[in-house]
């Protein structure tokens, strides 16, 4: 199999923030690989800019350093590195005074796509709006990207958004969530919109349950201060668990356009019922021998942060009436694993008897760490003794099925950024959508602050509170297994 590397038209991407670890670990990473693949016109410049006084030589030595750090030497070659990093550039910049912006202006040219990635705090993305549209460095056709978190509220997030449109319209705001750049994310809209196979079953008629679990192992070493004014719920189920949620429930849209992909992303969050106290689970992970608690990295040694939540949560519209949505997510859990699981029903009648057993299919997608689907079927058990029933898996790894040029699939980084300069934000949240989410997300949040909840201890290395589990068994379900 021959795959299409198409270049994209000549740019300059501006990333603010540019000596950071974001842009160091993954955004000039991601630049690197696109450009050994061929993506990057002849022409293209990435400009980094930042509060530290250096130059050209300066940053390319460090971005050098980070290369070598977080990409493979196996990937690294010499001479293409050299090439790479006499595409970069670099500016000083004072993101809240004037120092730096005429210097910039200079620097952007107006006559190639240009692309601001925002790659620092939301404090500063008003300012750097502000700047570049008073500098007149953007143009109407300019692109900037914003990192999440996009708010922490309903309230933070609407100001955000207005104080973004003051200086951009809607067309030229990327707001980023690099799950939506994962192959298998889009590998979804794939499966369900171009197979016949299985738009016809995904409903409630035949669908006996989703669930959405992103598990990690680390903790938030390094991170205490920020995840105790975050948490699970802000940090992970308002962005990426909605996000993939809306993917996996929204309707067909009309087209593979943005605003049509978009608009049905936004029915399905506004279509959320409330969830009611006893259909959410919070946790926050103890200390074992080898590893600390989750208040030993807080600043409050009281802290009701949750760093694992699980939710059952209902959609009500035609489709999906009556079908459950399982949402999970924590730290120090026993492996590190994104999937969706689409439970079917069982078939309504067993012509093979009890003794064959219960069997229903099941259609898994993994975001990681081995993207790749797997769909679960019945079959008869080989050999002799009668007709017994056993469930085996049809497994597409995309390492496997797609051979050596699976290695080399994009990652949501590279993928996302190269949309940005494409002008395409089909993967990318609009300002209705994510207020639309916080509107949701918030009345859940305020609710047990109120009441003054606690978060209940769960063991590292588990799968979370064994109250997580017993929120499927009431229901007669199990969650999938966390395997490490």
């Amino acid at each position: 199999m021959v795959s299409r590397i198409i270049p994209v038209d000549p740019f300059d991407l501006v990333i603010f923030g540019g000596t950071g670890d974001l842009a160091r670990r993954k955004i000039l990473p991601g630049l690197y690989h696109r450009f050994c693949a061929g993506q990057m016109p002849e022409d293209a410049r990435i400009i980094g800019a930042a509060r530290s006084e250096m130059d050209d030589k300066g940053y390319r030595k460090m971005i050098g350093e980070a290369l070598d750090e977080f990409i493979p030497h196996t990937k690294r070659e010499a001479e293409r590195v050299k090439l790479f990093l006499e595409r970069l550039h670099y500016t000083p910049i004072d993101a809240k005074g004037d120092g730096g912006w005429k210097t910039l202006k200079k620097l952007v040219r107006a006559d190639v796509v240009q692309a601001f990635y925002f790659s620092v705090g939301p404090a500063l993305f008003g300012d750097l709006a502000t700047r570049l549209h008073e500098h007149e460095i953007a143009t109407p056709e300019s692109r900037i990207v914003v990192e999440k978190p996009f708010g922490r509220d309903l309230e933070s997030a609407r100001a955000l958004n207005k104080v973004l449109a003051d200086s951009f319209d809607e067309h030229q705001i990327y707001r980023i969530d690099h799950y939506l750049g994962k192959e298998t994310v889009q590998n979804l809209m794939a499966v369900r919109f171009a197979n016949v196979l299985f738009e016809p079953l995904w409903n409630a008629q035949y669908i006996d349950h989703v669930q959405i679990t992103v598990s990690e192992t680390v903790g938030v070493e390094g991170r205490g201060a920020y995840y105790d004014k975050s948490g699970a719920m802000r940090d992970m189920v308002q962005n990426h668990l909605m996000q993939l949620l809306c993917l996996t429930a929204m309707e067909p849209p009309s087209k593979f356009d943005p605003d049509a992909v978009r608009d049905e992303k936004l029915k399905v969050i506004r279509a959320l019922d409330e969830v009611p106290t006893e259909n959410i689970v919070r946790g926050q992970y103890a200390a074992d021998d080898e590893q600390e608690s989750y208040i030993a990295h807080s600043e409050n040694p009281a802290s009701r942060t949750e760093s694992f939540i699980a939710m059952k949560v209902d959609i009500s519209n035609w489709r999906w009436k009556g079908t459950p949505f399982y949402l999970r997510t924590g730290k120090r859990l026993r492996a590190r694993m994104s999937e969706i699981v689409i439970q079917f029903k069982e078939t309504p009648h067993s012509i093979f008897g009890e003794d064959a057993g219960s069997h229903a299919n099941v259609l898994v997608i993994r975001l990681q760490p081995d993207e790749g689907i797997d769909l679960r079927v019945t079959i008869k058990e080989p050999g002799p003794g009668g007709m017994r029933l056993i469930d085996v898996p049809l497994d597409m790894t995309f390492a496997d099925a797609l051979g050596p040029e699976g290695e080399d699939v994009p990652d949501a980084y590279e993928r996302l950024i190269m949309d940005v300069i494409r002008g395409n934000q089909t993967l990318f949240m609009r300002g209705d959508e994510v207020e639309a989410a916080w509107r949701w997300t918030d009345p859940i949040i305020d609710g047990w602050q109120s009441r003054g909840d606690r978060p209940t201890q769960y063991e590292p290395g588990s799968s979370g509170p064994e109250d997580a589990l017993m929120l499927l068994h009431r229901d007669g379900r199990r969650w999938r297994e966390i395997k490490a």
